[in-house]
């Protein structure tokens, strides 16, 4: 088994837990956050340029769940989403399928498993980790 790569970047309130492998390189806390999120720095994360609350926000728009975030005093315990228990669909613009929320997903292979944050689901056909998007539709320029 591979051993998962994960990286912690806090504010001395917040934790931002950072799980590269699952990002699908979006942009959306670039975007939402450019303070924070400095791809060409290291670290690229710099949660101290953000107040908790602003960080809390961004965090739970992250599409493929690879930003999740703990308060000091809390365990390890990563949220990503304000409220679990409900589930929410959004179509991203010329990108993934976001599902937001608890959901079981059952494999055409009969495997399943349990998603329990935001989960980005390809729309365009080309990514290489079916049925979860991979951000190829940004390589080859998706519309849609």
């Amino acid at each position: 088994m591979e051993k998962q790569i994960i990286k912690e970047y806090t504010n001395g309130e917040l934790t931002v837990v950072w799980k590269p492998k699952l990002c699908i390189h979006s942009e959306v806390c670039v975007k939402t956050l450019p303070k924070v999120y400095r791809p060409t720095e290291k670290p690229w994360i710099q949660p101290e340029h953000a107040p908790t609350n602003e960080l809390k926000a961004q965090i739970d728009k992250c599409p493929s769940g690879a930003l999740s975030h703990y308060m000091k005093g809390e365990k390890n315990n990563a949220k990503s989403s304000s409220d679990a228990n409900m589930t929410k669909i959004d179509v991203a613009k010329n990108g993934p399928l976001l599902v937001h929320g608890n959901i079981e997903i059952a494999h055409a292979n009969g495997s399943s498993e349990t998603k329990k944050r935001t989960t980005a689901f390809c729309r365009c056909g080309a990514s290489s980790n079916k049925p979860f998007c991979d951000g190829t539709h940004n390589k080859i320029e998706f519309k849609g």
